[in-house]
């Protein structure tokens, strides 16, 4: 499937990879790992730092599926209010999946450091809008209960938010624990790093068609009919793993990004804080390293690409005309602008681990919103349960 199309900004900003291989030759590994995004590049990670032999293999360019269309804006909440998500998956595992996503910031921040990457990694806070009174109820109602469950939350009155940041909103959720990352450079930065350290071997252009397991193996065939043999396999195209599943578990949806020209500091907001806020869909906006905005949003459920690319042009103009309205006087001027798909859950948590149709297999799909945060939670089971050890999963089951 087309996953993307304009021009991703990430894409345009780094460039191709330099380092290409196509598998022309069957080959045996430990664990054969499908998809050469920021999750695969993850589960890599945690793999290759255990002495465990791994292959990436992507049935397209290395690394430039969905990742290249990511805002990367690294936030411990989900798109669920927490309340709401107690409501779905009861307290513990809801609380218990809000401080996996809060970990899982300085779990990232730490590897970025450990492998010395640098991947435009920055530590900015998050203001999360009320879009209107209904909004401001719901905040306040958020507030409580991450509050009472030790989450880090600020609420900001409608005075408190003008005077700071000179947004008139109702009201607004702050938190200083968030961060925002460069995805394809980081995810690449990972592969190239193991690459030279691990013996970690990426294959572009190369498409896994058939998957067959025995007791204690499983083989993956291309469609040039060359096998990979290996232990396990790490399921981790993003939503393309659901053509592995005889059941449908996400629903796609498009998002629309455009990034500006480059602005002045001046005539961006204090802190350059990430923002996101009630309605739905929301509008996501952050900045770059070299003072753009990017800026994002108006969803809307997946039909087909050619469906989803004609509507670019009007949500770039909704996307101005609401940024607009929570920045009067800015002078943004578009500069690139691309069109994403992405697959959610009905209880906004991702699906991780063993599937009982599958054995052999590890999975890591419907992230949703938080992409790069449930990626890292993700990469940590899978390798927790590779090597044997106790395990988290149960929150993100299949059968939960």
């Amino acid at each position: 499937m087309d996953l993307k199309s304009g021009l991703p900004f990430w894409l345009i900003k780094n460039g191709l990879t330099k380092s290409y291989l196509r598998l022309e030759e069957d080959i045996e590994t430990e664990v054969l790992i499908i998809g050469s995004g920021i999750t695969g590049a993850l589960v890599a990670h945690f793999l290759c730092e255990n002495h465990v032999k791994c292959v990436v293999v992507d049935k397209r360019m290395e690394s430039t599926g969905s990742t290249t269309a990511s805002t990367a804006q690294l936030q411990y909440e989900i798109d669920e209010y927490l309340f709401d998500l107690i409501q779905k998956v009861g307290e513990k595992n809801a609380v218990k999946s809000y401080k996996m996503c809060l970990k899982s910031i300085s779990t990232l921040e730490k590897i970025i450091q450990k492998l010395n990457i640098e991947v435009d990694f920055k530590r900015v806070p998050s203001l999360y809008l009320a879009s209107d009174a209904k909004g401001k109820k719901e905040l306040e109602r958020e507030f409580e209960v991450r509050k009472k469950h030790g989450l880090p939350v600020e609420f900001l009155s409608e005075e408190k938010l003008f005077n700071k940041y000179g947004i008139k909103r109702k009201a607004a959720l702050y938190n200083n624990e968030s961060a925002q990352v460069d995805t394809y450079k980081l995810c690449r930065a990972i592969l190239e790093y193991h690459k030279k350290n691990s013996d970690l071997k990426v294959y572009s252009h190369t498409h896994i068609t058939t998957i067959k397991s025995n007791k204690n193996t499983i083989t993956a065939t291309t469609d040039k009919n060359i096998a990979i043999k290996a232990k396990k396999i790490v399921a981790a195209p993003g939503f393309e793993s659901e053509s592995l599943l005889d059941e449908k578990v996400m629903q796609l949806s498009s998002t629309y990004v455009l990034v500006s020209q480059p602005m002045h500091p001046e005539d961006l907001w204090k802190e350059q804080c990430l923002i996101w806020e009630t309605a739905r869909p929301y509008l996501y906006i952050r900045t770059t390293e070299d003072n753009r905005i990017m800026v994002g949003g108006f969803d809307e459920p997946f039909q087909d690409p050619k469906k989803r690319d004609q509507l670019m042009e009007k949500k770039n103009k909704d996307i101005l005309k609401r940024f607009k309205k929570l920045f009067p006087d800015s002078k943004i001027e578009m500069d690139f602008y691309w069109c994403g798909t992405f697959g959610g859950t009905k209880d906004g948590l991702p699906f991780i681990g063993e599937h009982k149709k599958h054995p052999n297999m590890y999975f890591a799909l419907g992230y949703g919103g938080n992409g790069i945060t449930f990626s890292v939670i993700a990469a940590e089971i899978i390798k927790n349960m590779y090597l044997g050890k106790n395990t988290q999963e149960n929150i993100f089951r299949f059968d939960r």
